[in-house]
């Protein structure tokens, strides 16, 4: 079991390793397995790399992220501006159901709205947003359609999504379906192992919203 000096040593080698991030502002504490990151960065797009860095180091069970979003004057845009950039992204992306979603911004801050079919159209429209320049954070207010669906079936697909990944993993892994929505429960090894638990949730048609309680075991 790793100690949290080890884990903190190890997050803050995996931030200066990852080529996006501006690791040099970025501050590591770590109680109990929980991660927290802080400081200041340029952009969002590097505040949502460095979260993702962090969840990567093995025996890290949470990421509290409190990075505060800087832009240097010559990139800062008005709410506008990343508007219109936001709507041209959308045209040219061929995932979002641009007509479906609306984008609101304010004070660098990009509010999706919307329903759309499926949880991956719902993502790249975040995708979009999030790496834009001027952007201080993005909120995805975006909705999934409500279908009527068959509980079983779902359990069944996901199980078996599951088992495809990994079987020692499936077998830890709890599913349970309570009309649109899907329960996750258990222990994972990695939040790379979390993470493919609920997209292959999110696959299964019918799937309108996921409570996660899986957890990292260290």
């Amino acid at each position: 079991m790793k100690t949290d000096s080890k884990i903190q040593s190890d997050v803050m080698q995996e931030l200066k390793w990852d080529p996006s991030l501006t690791h040099e502002h970025i501050g590591v504490s770590v109680q109990d397995g929980i991660v927290t990151l802080s400081g200041t960065i340029p952009s969002y797009i590097e505040k949502s790399a460095a979260e993702r860095a962090a969840q990567r180091v093995a025996g890290v069970k949470a990421v509290v992220e409190k990075i505060e979003v800087k832009l240097p004057g010559v990139y800062v845009r008005d709410d506008q501006e990343i508007a219109k950039t936001i709507v041209n992204q959308f045209k040219w992306n061929v995932q979002v159901p641009e007509e479906q979603i609306k984008a609101s911004v304010e004070n660098g801050w990009v509010e999706l709205m919307g329903e759309v079919e499926w949880d991956y159209q719902r993502t790249a429209a975040e995708s979009c947003a999030r790496g834009l320049t001027g952007v201080q954070g993005v909120i995805n207010s975006i909705t999934i359609k409500s279908k009527k669906i068959q509980p079983e079936v779902v359990k069944q697909k996901i199980e078996e999504a599951l088992k495809r990944e990994a079987e020692r993993e499936a077998r830890r892994i709890s599913v349970e379906v309570r009309g649109s929505k899907v329960i996750l429960s258990g222990q994972v090894h990695s939040f790379t192992e979390m993470n493919d638990a609920k997209w292959a949730a999110w696959s299964a048609p019918g799937v309108t919203s996921i409570e996660n309680n899986l957890h990292v075991k260290n």
